[in-house]
């Protein structure tokens, strides 16, 4: 901000509006005051994922903080302290939050702030590469490819995107049902490069989702490396010539591209799972899978069945339930819901004016919300061998996250009883995909929607047909029955050394990658949101995706600076990790005996869900060890 752009008036009414925990933390930026983070400035804990603003503080000090907030202001102070360092930075965050934050949160916070660069340069020593011989090839364009596209446009290293869609967004240009969004807060889903989104909600839809991403790829010159309605038939690792010879099909027939790198982007939920129902063929109405919902229906007036109650059925069913004519919903088991206050408030206008004009506000705002769903859960996810109760939770305070979610469905569900029996769960909570309450159980109570517990015995021409023998008509069947995860970068068709394909490595749903990214076998290649990467506790796929970014950047840099042209995962790398992972996993309610989650695959091993803390995947991530490879190349030949 500068002093002659100030609108005094309008700065004085944002502040009224502003997060003060956030507003004293850009306050220590601009002035260099660390009496800011003293008594009686320090704003109370709040674990709420959309925390008061008045950051519970007594009304004299909220006082006191704007005043000097807007006099500061408004006199377009430039920043004291533009990067607090890690030791301030930790104060500085411990205060914000009114908890005590560990130092090692200190760099990657400075990092996701871009206080302090995250992406590599090119080393001025290295002449930068050009042409195929360094070529990378990245399937698919969502969240994943967009990130790492991104950072090698900054590192002037060509690639290309291929995308089998007409457009970027990956799962969120697929994915277009009614009431499709984030189930993390829209801030800590964001990316922590590129321009300034003014989210319109706390939880977005997924069309602002869509156009937040494709302002990203425009304002990163994204568009022109990527091949759109294109889709990878396969890939073969060429030993000789070291570089992946992958097959491509688009609108123009076959064609073949060499390149260097491999990197599959194409995310963990992108293959739809279909049940296999008896009958299914003859239903006479329309029948779909979520993802593939067709353009342009309308189910008004419409009887419609819902076969599946994941996160996309709660956010489903609360959008058409007032507008068709009966709504039915089979289940198979209950989940837990977490209710989220502020899930459907818009964020206002003054509170958007500061996002978009006061220096820092947007970082520390974005930060608070990316700590409240962030690494706070895992450690209450850790089962207590002395714990005398496994059946009905992991521990003490997993425990009392039962009471609190039991009380708030009972509460919810008031006046409907028979209710409650199928909405209860009968397992731990977060022992699988915790869900945000999105008013899914006021909308079971209505009297045109009906929960239905009874196993589907087969489909029929007019409906479905439950065990007890009931038949329930509908002109519109949607399976929200979720993705084949036992594949992901399996069903590229990719062709290893010695002819092996990641099929046969990944066979029977057993997948093992290091770090989620890299496979023995396969040199070169990265599979970005791979096996044991999704976070069951918190987080969010952009922050993943910038940490892998990291990896094979440094990987590609690293290659360049000691003359080697293909790096493979040594095995005995890829055990000890493998080792380390399950063993973290025996410690956690994932685990727990009697689970049944698609977090496991059908040996009862976790295979899709990080272990560790985010801010250890961050340290795995951040720095690649080329001694963790069998190198070759010109300076290094240990192949």
């Amino acid at each position: 901000m500068n002093e002659s752009s100030v609108d005094r008036h309008q700065l004085e009414s944002a502040v009224q509006a502003a997060d003060l925990r956030v507003l004293l933390m850009v306050m220590v930026h601009l002035s260099g005051d660390l009496g800011w983070l003293d008594p009686p400035h320090c704003p109370r804990r709040d674990v709420n994922l959309v925390a008061d603003p008045a950051a519970g503080l007594p009304p004299e000090v909220q006082g006191r903080i704007r005043h000097a907030a807007v006099e500061m202001l408004a006199t377009g102070a430039r920043a004291v302290i533009h990067d607090p360092g890690d030791a301030l930075m930790q104060r500085m965050m411990s205060v914000c939050l009114g908890e005590s934050v560990p130092l090692e949160y200190a760099r990657l916070t400075r990092e996701e702030m871009a206080l302090v660069p995250r992406r590599l340069r090119w080393p001025e020593s290295v002449p930068r590469p050009s042409g195929r011989d360094e070529h990378v090839l990245i399937v698919g364009a969502g969240v994943s490819g967009i990130a790492l596209g991104a950072s090698l446009i900054e590192l002037g290293v060509p690639f290309t995107i291929v995308e089998k869609a007409g457009d970027i967004g990956g799962a969120w240009f697929v994915n277009r049902y009614p009431g499709c969004g984030v189930d993390t807060p829209n801030h800590a889903y964001s990316f922590s490069f590129g321009p300034r989104f003014l989210w319109p909600r706390y939880f977005s839809r997924r069309e602002e989702v869509l156009a937040y991403l494709r302002r990203v790829v425009d304002a990163a010159g994204l568009r022109k490396h990527i091949r759109f309605s294109t889709q990878l038939v396969g890939a073969t690792w060429n030993e000789e010539a070291r570089q992946w010879v992958a097959k491509l099909r688009g609108a123009d027939g076959d064609s073949i591209v060499r390149s260097r790198f491999l990197v599959s982007a194409i995310g963990q939920l992108s293959d739809p799972q279909l049940p296999r129902i008896d009958g299914a063929g003859s239903f006479e109405g329309v029948s779909f899978h979520s993802a593939n919902w067709p353009e342009g229906l309308k189910v008004e007036g419409q009887r419609v069945a819902v076969i599946g109650t994941g996160a996309t059925v709660m956010q489903l069913v609360p959008e058409i339930a007032d507008s068709v004519r009966s709504l039915t919903i089979y289940q198979r088991s209950p989940q837990w819901a977490r209710p989220i206050p502020g899930y459907r408030e818009p964020i206002g206008q003054q509170a958007q004016w500061l996002l978009a004009h006061v220096p820092y506000y947007a970082e520390w705002f974005r930060f608070t919300m990316f700590w409240r769903y962030g690494d706070g859960l895992l450690k209450t996810l850790k089962k207590d061998p002395d714990w005398p109760h496994p059946q009905r939770a992991v521990n003490a305070v997993n425990d009392r996250h039962r009471r609190e979610l039991t009380d708030f469905i009972r509460a919810e569900l008031e006046g409907r009883p028979d209710l409650l029996s199928k909405c209860i769960p009968d397992y731990p909570p977060y022992g699988k995909r915790i869900l945000l309450d999105n008013d899914w159980y006021r909308t079971l109570k209505k009297p045109r929607v009906e929960l239905v517990v009874d196993p589907i015995r087969r489909i029929v021409g007019a409906g479905i047909e439950t065990a007890d023998g009931r038949l329930r008509e509908a002109d519109v069947i949607v399976y929200a029955t979720g993705f084949k995860l036992t594949e992901m970068a399996a069903r590229l068709g990719l062709v290893g050394r010695r002819g092996r394909s990641l099929s046969e490595v990944w066979a029977d749903g057993d997948l093992r990658a290091y770090l989620g990214l890299t496979v023995p076998g396969f040199p070169n290649f990265f599979c970005m949101v791979g096996p044991g990467t999704s976070s069951g506790h918190g987080g969010s796929i952009t922050f993943i995706a910038e940490a892998q970014t990291r990896y094979i950047t440094s990987c590609l840099v690293r290659m360049a600076e000691q003359g080697v042209s293909a790096i493979d995962l040594r095995p005995e790398v890829l055990d000890d990790y493998q080792r380390r992972f399950d063993a973290e996993h025996e410690t956690l309610i994932w685990s727990h005996p009697g689970m049944s989650t698609y977090y496991r695959n059908r040996h009862g091993r976790v295979f899709t869900v990080l272990p560790w803390r985010l801010a250890d995947y961050w340290r795995f991530a951040h720095d690649a060890d080329l001694g963790d490879y069998r190198c070759s190349g010109q300076a290094v030949d240990s192949a």
